[in-house]
């Protein structure tokens, strides 16, 4: 399937530092790729992929000194997405409702994943407009303020499995608050949480511009205290050990989060979350076993003191059967593939080097009666999963990139075999030629004595 990945630019893809947008499409990118797809990404040109990029424009906006329309760019990377939407079967755009009003009437389907708050009065009418719009969500608890938009479907976030992991050398001592500082994630919430506690905190966060007057007034004066350590941004190499060191991360936000990359992030590395129950806190966050959803301080308060009843491992194992970047990115190609078919469009065959979904037992089954098609079977222990066949390679025969070295090797007898019923058919014929001509020679010799007799 040819894909087009269409990120933000105001930071690249993966981000240096924060970036929940662009570190989600950076993996989406990268799993589709490795799934088999035709992948391109639209983004800043100090991006990095495995897939093919486009610089939309030479690097991400934010740390761009001599921007002051970060409109204007994305303007440009609209009209070149635009001009190549031929090119592509798919138009992914991560970009909230810019691209409605230019591909609206594109022949290339395209869908939209909404990264952000939806509870703004005014984007009811911009939903209302464009109904035909297919969005995505990233929770099922950030519909609710648009219930009756075009949802095609819900997506979790992922991570690749080895991106983030637990660090045993790391014994769990504090509090861990990671992310950004902003009046809707309260750190300083989680300061009086952490007092009240008797733990030490850790802040790994970083303060935009629009968050620098709540910063100096209600966070900055309470980093004083004792038990409160800030760290500041912190780049995605440090994360396992800053969260691997902690008893629990802390969450105690005042909005409805559309989804929270943190908690996940937290998960990946064995460390459960304390969480308010808001946004999509419920659907994130499996209570008693990768953490505890809390209503209040009190709360939090009192579920810090069963922390040592969760088992780390546990929470690991949690995350890699939910929030892979690969289950991520299949259930996106699932949604590809309901939109083409909703479009009464050819959905494309592809062959993928990798079918394993996370706790699934994968079973390669080379067919003797139809030895030009591989079948990939994806079997789990809970529920029936229909069974898949990927395109075989283009030079025929199985699929060569596959995992199968027994696979490889029949594909080389195969071959050999096909040379050498050549050679047999190429020797039988010259056999039958040179015969025919031998008899039409004596044929002829023997009229010849006729004549002259």
């Amino acid at each position: 399937m040819r894909i087009a990945q269409i990120a933000p630019l105001h930071e690249a893809v993966p981000p240096k530092l924060y970036g929940g947008t662009e570190r989600v499409v950076s993996y989406l990118t990268d799993a589709l790729v490795d799934l088999g797809h035709d992948v391109t990404l639209f983004a800043s040109g100090d991006s990095q992929t495995r897939a093919r990029l486009e610089p939309a424009w030479p690097r991400a906006l934010r740390l761009d000194p001599g921007i002051r329309d970060s409109l204007a760019p994305h303007m440009l990377l609209l009209e070149t997405v635009r001009r190549r939407a031929h090119e592509f079967d798919v138009l992914h755009f991560h970009l909230e409702y810019l691209p409605f009003p230019l591909f609206s009437q594109s022949d290339t389907p395209f869908v939209t994943t909404l990264h952000g708050r939806l509870d703004l009065p005014e984007l009811r009418a911009i939903f209302a407009t464009f109904t035909h719009a297919n969005i995505i969500s990233i929770s099922d608890d950030q519909r609710s303020p648009l219930p009756r938009a075009n949802w095609l479907k819900t997506v979790y976030h992922g991570l690749p499995d080895g991106l983030l992991t637990p660090q045993p050398h790391k014994k769990p001592e504090y509090l861990a608050f990671l992310g950004r500082i902003s009046p809707q994630k309260r750190a300083d919430l989680a300061i009086e949480i952490a007092a009240r506690s008797g733990l030490p905190l850790k802040i790994a966060a970083k303060v935009d511009k629009a968050d620098e007057k709540y910063f100096a007034s209600t966070v900055e004066p309470l980093l004083s205290q004792a038990h409160v350590e800030f760290i500041g941004e912190i780049s995605e190499t440090r994360k396992p050990d800053f969260l691997s060191g902690a008893k629990a991360l802390l969450f105690p936000i005042d909005w409805n989060e559309p989804f929270g990359l943190v908690m996940i992030e937290s998960m990946a590395c064995g460390t459960p979350v304390i969480a308010f129950k808001r946004g999509a806190v419920p659907e994130v966050i499996d209570h008693g076993v990768t953490g505890f959803i809390c209503e209040d301080v009190q709360d939090a308060v009192g579920a810090l003191h069963r922390i040592d009843e969760l088992s780390r491992p546990r929470v690991r194992a949690q995350f890699e059967r939910r929030f892979s970047a690969s289950r991520m990115a299949q259930n996106y190609v699932d949604a590809y593939t309901s939109m083409l078919h909703a479009a009464k469009r050819p959905v494309p065959r592809w062959e993928s080097p990798r079918c394993a979904m996370d706790g699934r037992r994968n079973h390669w089954n080379a067919h003797r009666k139809r030895s030009d098609a591989l079948t990939c079977e994806t079997i789990d222990d809970n529920e029936p999963v229909p069974q898949r066949k990927f395109q075989r390679a283009r030079f025929g025969g199985p699929n060569i990139g596959s995992d199968n070295p027994w696979t490889f090797a029949l594909a080389i007898l195969r071959g050999l075999g096909s040379l050498a019923t050549l050679g047999w058919a190429l020797g039988t014929v010259v056999a039958v030629a040179v015969t025919k001509l031998r008899t039409r020679g004596d044929h002829a010799l023997r009229l010849e004595s006729s004549a002259l007799r």
